[in-house]
């Protein structure tokens, strides 16, 4: 797995609990995705199960996170041509786990992989807790941003509930 400097270390701000382990290099069943996709209540990609293993199948890298037990716990996914963009897509972890720093060292683990990529993007809710989460990762939100001028423009498929 990429490595993250200073993770190991207890008085790192990056510290995150003992007990869980992260690997760059499992496939996971459809059932462990579908039910970490349901705790946070995305249910576009859990209703569509096949199409959630292929979207997570077919990213450029994947970084898990899973507790004692085993138990999948978090996820982050980036999609990239490892040279010039970085799309960070989807970066969950389990209501009963936030706030431990599981989101934040996957980021960082997905973030360290493409160092050398020029732009990083991610699409994200407009809820406070996840734009101060982005922005504390140095994220920038592009109505922030004044100088260059910078737009975002997303398309979502006509047919897709809201």
């Amino acid at each position: 797995m990429a490595d993250v400097p200073g993770s190991g270390d207890p008085d790192d701000e990056h510290t995150v609990p003992d007990d869980v382990e992260f690997a760059d290099d499992e496939v996971v069943p459809i059932r462990e995705l579908v039910e970490l996709y349901e705790s946070v209540n995305w249910l576009l990609y859990s209703t569509d199960p096949d199409g959630l293993a292929r979207a997570v199948d077919r990213s450029t890298y994947v970084v898990t996170a899973r507790d004692a037990d085993g138990e999948l716990i978090g996820l982050a996914r980036g999609v990239s041509d490892d040279v010039s963009i970085l799309h960070i897509q989807d970066v969950l972890v389990r209501p009963d786990r936030q706030r431990q720093g599981i989101g934040r060292f996957l980021v960082l683990v997905v973030l360290q992989r493409f160092r050398h990529v020029r732009q990083r993007v991610l699409l994200t809710d407009d809820e406070p807790r996840q734009l101060a989460f982005y922005r504390s990762l140095g994220f920038q939100n592009v109505r922030d941003i004044g100088r260059p001028a910078v737009n975002a423009f997303v398309q979502y498929r006509s047919d897709q509930p809201d």
